[in-house]
């Protein structure tokens, strides 16, 4: 077909047509100029008013769009490395990043986050520079390298200093803050404040507003509250949800199924104020399998859609738990009152009453409203105790008609779990014990894996398998817990760690979660096996809550919605709710969507989520920054457990606390960072440090308001086992030959080992 005239080349610009303008811009995205253009392909005079039309013409098209009054760019292609901010996962749990520096008119590119070479993975809000590479269907594949500042940030939360300063909490935050002279007077050295910041003077510190005091540096609490505060959790509930909360009563029997003559029993950690769940198991006659019943806390009955509880507990999320306290999804009338569970009351429940076979496959599922009567408030040690032989007394009468059915039915469930490869990671937690008076760590221990939680735990999932499956029956909208499959650059690195070892990943293939769990079991035993279980679990996607499905990797499971936590969880509320409407099961039901566009409630709730358990994890970080504050100079052994370009982080033993190690802080010597094979190798001497690597560490500064340690090396440095397997970098198989005979010298005169 013959060129049409605004397609065919302008008689000045020879052979010139838009193909060529299009591959321009492609190539060259950030010159993508009329000017630049004209410039590159030498168009001048009247050539340029075609030139104009063209660009308007292929805009039109919409194979370059404008971004600003004189550039424009490339669908098809952006520029090769970009600065980018972090997104929330969309609906399908990937990270999505937005450009920093273009305005773009019309929709911005879609670019979503990949494995880059960062030693911790972005988060929403993190800034970095990302090479760009072209993806599937349009989109763009973003690989960080470097972090960005963030924003100023506006609130800071710190501690008031002597002089009238304040140090933030945040050892992310280099400088302090000037208080206005106006504020001096309520804030006494040692106070805890939030603080906005003001500005800065040419020469001065930055100034800050003082917003709120939260206590005393030396408070009890006061690790909890700068953790909760520096992540924006909310501390109080307002008045009119503890309104609605304190006016609540007894569920009474209308509509409801009695199952107070069955022995349901709670199974919680000997330190739980609040019981959600309550379970039950029977065997079927001529082994045909067991009835499992689930019975979960009626929360729905009490937390209705758009009432002032609904609209605290959707802000908060969940629960969030500190060591020394908990703030609570729900107010305590509600969650450690009506909504739990308690022994030898009569409670509301939602149950999942639910049969499997002896192969473990969920053959009948049921739920009923209910009212309950919980026959004892077991711990997780005395159910383990009974189930060894030993049981309490109190447990004697219920070992053989309630204890012993439970185990067999969790035998049958672990037996169709191993089956179909779920994730079986081996990552120890560390229990943080305080003092009475809760104002010193007093003991960090493992926390114990006992059967008795394993029971639970499968009890769980099954129920939450079978609210997702039931919602599904009946058509009816479901907020999902999804967890994708690992990214494949992820997936990749891995592999790069793992090469060589007897542990090596195949590359190119979809893996299973059974594949990662056979990985696991070739190391099981070895010094290094730790390290290889936390990097197949930083090799996974993040679950999130969203309400399309695309299964659960982890738990392979195709359908998996939570159900179990209402009291904690706002997704378990929203299937409550479901369930009750989808089955015609009373008042308080709602279908998902109803007052919520589902994708951003899911969107909301996972965002609650991470920034709980971020608060958590530094709350953990600075309680044993303050255990280890007394035992400054004490020399500990360590395993690195990073190795970063600034130097290597340290697990600890026995607290488990991770002390970073600065390049300054390693032996005299010059060290490149490896980034393919995680180590530092030295230059002069040969040294390496890689992961797993065994060390004496001297303990020289821990900071319990920021959960900072920092450590340096000392003794004998032995190579590590792991990094004898691996392939050796050429770097490391030769030390550079001196520049001169006079710096060998002085190098030699330097060595420590000598």
């Amino acid at each position: 077909m013959a060129k049409s005239k605004r397609d065919a080349a302008s008689p000045e610009t020879g052979n010139l047509d838009r193909q060529a303008i299009l591959d321009f811009v492609r190539q060259h995205p950030e010159q993508a100029n009329k000017r630049a253009i004209a410039k590159h392909f030498g168009i001048k005079g009247g050539a340029r008013v075609w030139l104009k039309t063209l660009l308007k013409q292929l805009e039109r098209d919409g194979l370059i769009e404008a971004s600003a009054p004189k550039s424009r760019w490339n669908r098809q292609s952006l520029p090769g490395v970009l600065p980018l901010e972090i997104l929330a996962p969309d609906q399908d749990g990937d990270m999505a990043c937005l450009p920093i520096e273009r305005d773009f008119r019309g929709a911005p590119p879609r670019i979503y986050l990949a494995e880059g070479t960062l030693e911790t993975a972005p988060a929403p809000g993190d800034r970095v520079l990302a090479k760009i590479e072209p993806g599937e269907e349009g989109t763009f594949l973003a690989r960080p390298f470097k972090t960005l500042p963030r924003p100023r940030l506006d609130i800071i939360v710190g501690v008031v200093e002597a002089g009238g300063t304040i140090r933030p909490t945040d050892k992310r935050i280099k400088n302090d803050f000037v208080i206005r002279h106006e504020d001096r007077e309520a804030a006494e050295p040692g106070s805890l404040v939030r603080a906005e910041i003001m500005g800065t003077g040419r020469l001065d510190l930055p100034r800050a507003r003082i917003l709120e005091v939260l206590g005393k540096q030396d408070d009890v609490g006061a690790i909890s509250l700068v953790s909760a505060a520096e992540h924006k959790l909310r501390l109080n509930f307002p008045d009119a949800a503890l309104e609605e909360a304190d006016a609540a009563g007894p569920v009474t029997e209308d509509g409801r199924t009695d199952f107070r003559d069955l022995q349901l029993v709670t199974i919680d950690g000997a330190d739980a104020r609040d019981f959600d769940d309550a379970v039950w198991a029977e065997r079927l006659a001529d082994d045909a399998g067991f009835r499992i019943l689930v019975a979960i806390a009626d929360v729905a009955h009490y937390v209705r859609p758009d009432s002032a509880l609904d609209r605290e507990a959707k802000l908060r999320g969940n629960s969030c738990y500190f060591p020394d306290r908990v703030l609570p999804m729900l107010p305590e009338a509600l969650s450690n009152g009506w909504c739990s569970l308690v022994p030898h009351e009569d409670r509301g429940c939602l149950v999942a009453d639910m049969r499997i076979d002896m192969e473990g496959r969920l053959t009948h599922r049921r739920f009923r409203r209910g009212i309950m009567r919980s026959a004892a408030r077991l711990t997780y040690e005395c159910v383990e105790a009974a189930l060894n032989g030993t049981p309490d007394e109190e447990l004697v009468p219920l070992v053989e008609p309630r204890l012993i059915p439970l185990r067999d039915a969790f035998e049958v469930l672990l037996a169709a779990r191993e089956r179909r490869g779920a994730l079986d990671l081996d990552v120890p937690e560390r229990v943080i014990e305080l003092s009475e008076d809760k104002r010193e760590v007093v003991d960090i221990r493992p926390r114990e894996r006992l059967t008795s939680h394993h029971i639970i735990e499968e009890m769980m999932i099954l129920a939450n398998v079978a609210a997702a499956e039931a919602l599904e029956a009946v058509e009816q909208s479901v907020m999902y817990r999804v967890h994708d499959h690992p990214d494949p650059i992820k997936l990749e690195h891995l592999a790069n760690l793992l090469e060589g070892t007897p542990a090596s990943l195949a590359r190119g293939v979809r893996l299973t979660a059974g594949q990662l769990n056979g990985i696991l079991k070739r190391v099981e035993g070895e010094d290094y096996a730790p390290m290889i279980n936390e990097a197949v679990l930083r090799s996974q996607a993040q679950a999130v809550y969203a309400p399309r499905n695309i299964g659960h990797f982890g738990l392979g499971l195709r359908s998996y919605a939570h159900f179990t936590s209402p009291i904690r969880r706002y997704a378990d509320l929203t299937v409550h709710r479901a369930l009750i409407e989808a089955f015609g099961l009373g008042d308080g039901g709602e279908a998902l969507g109803a007052s919520d566009a589902p994708i951003p409630l899911g969107e909301q709730i996972s965002e609650c989520e991470r920034r709980a358990a971020y608060a958590e994890r530094s709350a953990k970080d600075r309680y044993l920054a303050a255990y280890h504050a007394d035992h400054v100079g004490q020399v500990f052994e360590a395993r690195v457990s990073s190795v970063t370009k600034f130097g290597l982080f340290a697990e600890l033993d026995p607290s488990g606390a991770h002390a970073l190690v600065p390049m300054g802080l390693l032996p005299d010597d010059r060290y490149d960072f490896n980034a393919s094979q995680s180590r530092l190798e030295g230059r002069r001497w040969g040294r390496v440090f890689s992961l797993a690597q065994r060390l004496s560490l001297r303990l020289v500064e821990a900071d319990g308001l920021t959960g900072s340690l920092v450590a340096e090396v000392v003794g004998e440095i032995e190579p590590s086992s792991f990094e004898s397997l691996r392939p050796e970098s050429p770097k490391s198989r030769s030390k550079p030959a001196a520049k001169s005979t006079r710096k060998k010298s002085k190098a030699r005169r330097n060595d420590p080992r000598r």
